[in-house]
C-alpha cells in the first residue's frame, strides 16, 4: 500500500481529469499490495452507499431533512457497516448498495451521540472483504491518506493530515482528538479514511473552512477517529448502546460570538427548554465559572457528571434596555431518550 500511496500522490495532477482517471490509476495499482494488505479494489468494494428515509416526526428533520445519503464501511462479518450517525439517526428505512451490487435493506444496529458513529447491518450478503480498524492515534500532521466514498465525481482522493485537535459542534458534540485533512473531499458523509496499510482510521463527518487550525483558512474535512469506537464497539453491537455512562445533554444549540455563547435555539421538549432557557439569551458561565468557547462549556458541563445531573447556568438576558444575569438550573438528560429512534 505504501507504493500505492506514492503512486497516487506523484500523479496528483491527473486527479483533476475526473473520477475515471482516478479509478484507473488506483485499481490498476492492485498488484502493488503486499502480504495481507488489502488491494485498492478490495478497499473500494468495502465502501457502500447508504440511503436513509427518516420518520416524518423525527426530532432531526428540521435540521437534517427526511432523506439522507452517504457512505458506509464494511467492518465486520454478517454485513456490519460503520457510518457517521447523522445519516441514519431516526430513520424509518435504511438501504445500502454495495459497489456493483444490488440494493439491500439494512437494520440500524446502534447510534451513539457521544462518538457520533452509527452501525448498520445489511439484511443480505455483501460479497466484499471487511476493512480492519487501524491506529488513528498514530496519525500526525503531514501523514498521507486516502479518502474513499461513494459518488460519481471523485470516489477516491489523496489527502494529508493538516491538524489533530479537538472539535466542538453546536449540537453538544465534543471530540478531543479529531482528524483534519486537506484538500476537501466533497462526498464526506460516512467516507472512509484509509491509512498506508489499507486500514480504516476515520469516518467522514464534515466539510470545514478552517482545517489547518481555528485561525487559519483552508477547506478540508473533519474525520471521527476510529480509536474512540474500539472501547464501545462490542457493546454497541450487542445492545445498541455504549457501555460508557451517557453524557449530560441539555438540548441547547450555541454559537460563539465575540467570546460569548449565544443561544441559537433550544430542543423542543429538551432540558433547557423545560428549564426556561430561550433563544437569544447568552450563557456566560457554568456554576459561576465563566465560559467563552463551546469546548470550555461542554467540558464544564461534562465535569458535573453523567446524564441526570443538574447543571447551573449563568445566563444573560436581554429585555429591552435592561440586562440582567440570572441563575438557571438545568437537569440534564440522555439525548438518546429524546430522539425518536423507533420505526
Amino acid at each position: 500500500m505504501q507504493g500505492l500511496f506514492l503512486h497516487v500522490f506523484r500523479n496528483a495532477a491527473r486527479f483533476a481529469l475526473g473520477s475515471l482517471a482516478v479509478t484507473l490509476i488506483l485499481i490498476g495499482s492492485d498488484s502493488r499490495a503486499r502480504g495481507a494488505e488489502p488491494t485498492m479494489g478490495e478497499i473500494m468494494n468495502a465502501v457502500v452507499e447508504i440511503h436513509a428515509e427518516i420518520r416524518p416526526d423525527a426530532r432531526s428533520v428540521a435540521s437534517l431533512g427526511e432523506s439522507r445519503g452517504g457512505s458506509g464501511v464494511l467492518i465486520g462479518d454478517q454485513g456490519l457497516i460503520l457510518t457517521i450517525g447523522y445519516i441514519v439517526m431516526e430513520a424509518k428505512r435504511i438501504r445500502v448498495r454495495p459497489r456493483g451490487g444490488p440494493t439491500l435493506d439494512a437494520d440500524l444496529v446502534a447510534y451513539d451521540h457521544d462518538t457520533g458513529f452509527g452501525l448498520l447491518r445489511a439484511r443480505g450478503t455483501i460479497s466484499a472483504k471487511p476493512l480492519e480498524l487501524g491506529n488513528s492515534d498514530a496519525l500526525e500532521e503531514g501523514d498521507r491518506l486516502l479518502v474513499v466514498s461513494v459518488g460519481e465525481q471523485m470516489p477516491v482522493s489523496p489527502v494529508q493530515v493538516v491538524s489533530r485537535r479537538s472539535f466542538a459542534g453546536s449540537w453538544e458534540y465534543l471530540l478531543e482528538n479529531a482528524i483534519y485533512t486537506m484538500p476537501a473531499h466533497r462526498e464526506f458523509g460516512g467516507a472512509a479514511l484509509i491509512d498506508q496499510s489499507g486500514k480504516l482510521v476515520g469516518v467522514g463527518s464534515l466539510i470545514i473552512n478552517d482545517a489547518p487550525g481555528p485561525e487559519t483558512e483552508g477547506y478540508g474535512n473533519m474525520f471521527v477517529p476510529v480509536e474512540i469506537l474500539k472501547p464501545v464497539l462490542s457493546s454497541l453491537v450487542a445492545t445498541g448502546r455504549s457501555n460508557a455512562p451517557a453524557g449530560p445533554w441539555l438540548g441547547v444549540y450555541l454559537r460563539e460570538v465575540q467570546g460569548q455563547l449565544l443561544v441559537l435555539r433550544v430542543a423542543d421538549g429538551g432540558p433547557a427548554a423545560t428549564a426556561g432557557l430561550s433563544p437569544g439569551e447568552v450563557i456566560l458561565g457554568v456554576d459561576g465559572h465563566r465560559v467563552s468557547t463551546l469546548e470550555d462549556f461542554f467540558r464544564r458541563v461534562r465535569a458535573r457528571g453523567g446524564a441526570g445531573t443538574d447543571v447551573p447556568l449563568d445566563v444573560l438576558t436581554y429585555k429591552d434596555s435592561d440586562m440582567s444575569v440570572r441563575k438557571l438550573a438545568v437537569t440534564s438528560r440522555d439525548r438518546h431518550g429524546w430522539l425518536r429512534m423507533g420505526n
